[in-house]
């Protein structure tokens, strides 16, 4: 009687199929979340997601911005463009104008696009450790800070 032994090859893909359930189930998750905290449907919570973490990520250092994807599901992630197309360094800009890219990028009033952008920030912070919270804030403008802390 023959026993049916796995190979390395069987090993890897099953292995493979479940880190990319793992994967999915997680960004499903924060999808969910997002949907919860914001009230928007799910296609405009993504977007919404994508945009405000695009925006957040400009104003950080790369450094930065690498330990805060690192604890954010990596489906969100892999819609941001690569780093190495991304700028060397920060671009300084306040509330003001994060505010009215996100309006822009989501084709909403400004009022509107703060409320979102403060649903986003807090299912950000959701998923990320306090300590990597804290560093988020000291590297943001006082503007950008109290806006990162009004979602705490």
């Amino acid at each position: 009687m023959a026993q049916a032994h796995e190979t390395d090859t069987e090993k890897q893909e099953r292995h493979a199929r479940r880190h990319e359930a793992h994967v999915r189930a997680t960004y499903a998750a924060f999808l969910h979340h997002l949907c919860d905290l914001s009230a928007l449907p799910p296609a405009l919570a993504e977007c919404a997601a994508v945009s405000v973490l695009s925006a957040l990520e400009r104003r950080l250092m790369p450094n930065g911005a690498r330990n805060l994807e690192a604890q954010l599901p990596r489906m969100l992630v892999e819609f941001l463009p690569p780093p190495d197309e991304r700028p060397p360094r920060p671009h300084r800009f306040g509330r003001e104008e994060m505010v009215a890219t996100v309006a822009d990028d989501l084709q909403m009033p400004v009022e509107k696009a703060e409320v979102v952008i403060r649903a986003v920030l807090r299912a950000f912070q959701d998923q990320i450790t306090e300590g990597e919270a804290d560093k988020v804030a000291s590297n943001l403008p006082a503007d950008l800070q109290a806006l990162w802390r009004l979602t705490q």
